[in-house]
């Protein structure tokens, strides 16, 4: 059996790490710190659309990963659902203003019974822009639904992400389930 030679190929990230560290080698952190975000933000615009943290908090983040996840994804009737949400791979095109870029997703969701039946359905739900001199990867957005009127029992969340500068749409479920106050 023979070996396969393989040609390397370095990548955004590779390529970015490799002019960080000269930077950096040179004294220059802060020009380190923008090759490597600037990799990163590379990278990140290439992966297909998808979620990537999607959890219930306690309450509303106050940034990107700035939150408290919920212990639990048990709610009394009447309580605040609040979800973090983070979208990859969205698409960022030149914004209006010089070298600045823009992203655009909207969320629409559907709340399934426990058999997957929707109970209750909502296009456009969340609307979201963002304006960056980078193609960031801090992208998140904070969802609060009221299920007030729901029963005690087993649901699902079902979030829609679309992404609209690209069509993509990416889908993630949040089981809850609502239990009698005691």
């Amino acid at each position: 059996m023979g070996l396969v030679s393989v040609p390397a190929v370095a990548g955004p990230l590779a390529d970015a790490a490799t002019r960080a560290e000269g930077l950096a080698a040179a004294g220059d952190a802060a020009g380190a710190r923008a090759a490597i975000r600037n990799g990163m933000s590379d990278f990140l615009s290439g992966l297909p659309f998808a979620v990537g943290t999607a959890t219930f908090v306690t309450a509303d983040p106050s940034g990107f990963g700035l939150f408290d996840p919920r212990p639990d994804s048990v709610f009394r009737p009447g309580e605040k659902m609040v979800a973090y949400v983070e979208p990859l791979g969205l698409t960022w095109k030149p914004a209006s203003a010089p070298g600045r870029f823009e992203s655009r997703f909207s969320v629409d969701f559907d709340l399934l019974d426990d058999k997957g039946a929707v109970l209750a359905s909502q296009k456009s739900f969340g609307n979201f822009a963002f304006t960056a001199a980078t193609k960031t990867a801090g992208v998140f957005a904070t969802l609060t639904v009221d299920v007030s009127n729901a029963t005690v029992g087993s649901y699902v969340l079902r979030y829609h992400l679309n992404d609209s500068n690209s069509g993509k749409a990416a889908v993630v479920d949040l089981p809850f389930s609502i239990k009698a106050a005691q």
